[in-house]
């Protein structure tokens, strides 16, 4: 039994040093702003969030994980196993948050009773003539050119210094279930994609990964979907366009089967567009999955060479 239980992930929050040009980033990435003051940026998705990426005035870094709950009764126990508050959250759709700090110190702000925001159209998707049916007739399929349209974080991605104890924290206090361990060799174990335990509502693949690497714990990248393939490949060549920094994609992972694009933002932090994943309930438990799949596609661009002792995912 776990303290409490994740529902999904909320947002990620950085340092940058220029909140303009971050804005300009995320507005070509396909995000909206939600606020912004001289020293803060919060920008949401095309759904029903309130925030999905948090900017603040600073050097460089990655700041906090928020990780959303949908009781609040959850947020009191969490606070008193680990000896914290419960906090009034300042950020869109309000709400209250505990923070608490994970074995490597990232810090981890679990979030409940944030209103919902008001979901923003996005462009219609004609249906697609294939599988030899053709329900789009006497019409074209036009793609909407410019930035994709994203509609939520769905996911973020931690490399950790011991991963059995990194798992044991997140389990323990958010209830996640395993639904790929990683393994490079049998029975050794150096990270698993973790998703939310929902019982017999459908969840993403993951909602944290979690991998051990041979290098210091670190950010390694926030995973944002869009609306379907049409609209990710339109962003794609937006962002070409705008001469942004790609890093990996397009193609389809092994492990959770999404259609992926990454990119990095103006100072290095990786974030992807991704649509089409992999959706489980509780009781479709997990499997193992190899190195060979963590780092390979199904189709598409290859994985780039990493830096020695790194991996990706």
């Amino acid at each position: 039994m776990s303290i409490a239980k994740a529902y999904d992930v909320a947002y990620v929050r950085f340092a940058v040093p220029d909140l303009d040009l971050m804005e300009r980033f995320l507005t070509d990435f396909g995000m909206i702003v939600a606020e912004r003051s001289a020293d803060r940026l919060v920008m949401r998705g095309h759904g029903d969030r309130p925030v999905c990426h948090v900017s603040e005035r600073g050097e460089p870094a990655f700041l906090a994980l928020g990780i959303w709950l949908k009781d609040t009764a959850d947020l009191e126990a969490l606070a008193a196993h680990d000896g914290v508050a419960v906090e009034p959250l300042d950020l869109p759709g309000g709400g209250s948050v505990v923070r608490l700090r994970d074995p490597d110190g990232f810090l981890v702000e679990a979030v409940a009773g944030q209103a919902s925001a008001e979901v923003v159209e996005c462009p219609a998707s004609p249906s697609w003539n294939q599988g030899g049916a053709y329900p789009r007739q006497s019409a074209t399929r036009r793609v909407r050119q410019g930035p994709s349209h994203v509609l939520r974080l769905g996911h973020a991605v931690l490399g950790v210094s011991n991963f059995s104890q990194s798992e044991s924290w997140y389990k323990e206090r958010f209830g996640f279930v395993t639904s790929d361990e990683i393994r490079p060799v049998p029975d050794v174990a150096i990270g698993a994609f973790l998703r939310c335990n929902r019982g017999d509502v459908p969840c993403d693949h993951h909602t944290v990964f979690l991998i051990e690497r041979p290098i210091p714990p670190g950010y390694m990248h926030s995973a944002f979907e869009v609306v379907d393939v049409d609209d990710l490949l339109s962003g794609h060549d937006h962002l070409i366009e705008k001469g942004y920094d790609h890093f990996w994609g397009v193609g389809r992972h092994y492990l959770g089967s999404q259609i992926f694009d990454y990119w990095k933002d103006p100072w290095g932090h990786e974030v992807e567009h991704w649509t089409d994943g992999d959706q489980f309930v509780t009781a479709d438990g997990g499997g193992i999955g190899s190195l060979e799949q963590l780092m390979g596609v199904q189709w598409g661009m290859k994985m780039p060479p990493l830096p020695a002792g790194e991996s990706e995912a």
